[in-house]
């Protein structure tokens, strides 16, 4: 399998777990110029924008890792892309959720990381 075949068996087992917590899924795969967003949803009257990580083991790092500044930034640009095409959803507050898959264990981080003006800010906060 390909590293993209990969992500989204991975992202489709992120979504099964989500759901399983409580999490409506809106959307997956979110995609605009600005960039992508792998799971939008609805989880406690919060309009929900996920980054999903996958590692097979630690070798490479832990997948927390990966979410740094610069992808955070680009996942805040293109939450503003979803929010101005889903206008309906306007009024909701947003919230930034991490979901990370290691040697098949998830974690959740919600609220993982603030809304980034303009590609720069305190970056992750988990």
């Amino acid at each position: 399998m390909n590293k993209r075949t990969v992500g989204t068996v991975y992202e489709q087992k992120a979504a099964a777990y989500l759901k399983e917590n409580g999490f409506h899924l809106l959307e997956s795969n979110f995609r605009c110029r600005q960039g992508e967003i792998d799971i939008v949803g609805i989880h406690q009257e919060c309009l929900v924008f996920v980054e999903v990580k996958y590692r097979k083991n630690l070798r490479a790092g832990y997948p927390e890792e990966a979410v740094d500044c610069r992808k955070q930034a680009k996942i805040c640009r293109t939450s503003d892309c979803f929010r101005l095409l889903h206008p309906e959803y306007g009024r909701m507050q947003i919230r930034y959720d991490v979901v990370t898959i290691c040697e098949e264990r998830f974690k959740w981080y919600q609220n993982a990381f603030d809304y980034i003006v303009g590609g720069y800010g305190r970056g992750r906060k988990f």
